[in-house]
């Protein structure tokens, strides 16, 4: 059975081959980033917009 990506054309391999790297490159930026000691857990928060405090979303 031949791979799927190579049924598609070449700007949309390119295209998924870049976003890949960017993906990569995000997790790496993530990764590096020091460990916040008390601070809350999941992803950053200021990265959605708002910030939820025992219920209570705040936007900025």
């Amino acid at each position: 059975m031949p791979d799927k990506d190579s049924e598609l054309p070449p700007a949309a391999q390119r295209a998924l081959a870049e976003a890949e790297a960017r993906r990569k490159e995000a997790d790496a930026k993530v990764a590096a980033m020091p460990k916040e000691l008390g601070g809350r857990d999941g992803p950053e928060a200021v990265r959605y917009g708002d910030w939820e405090k025992k219920g209570i979303a705040v936007d900025f």
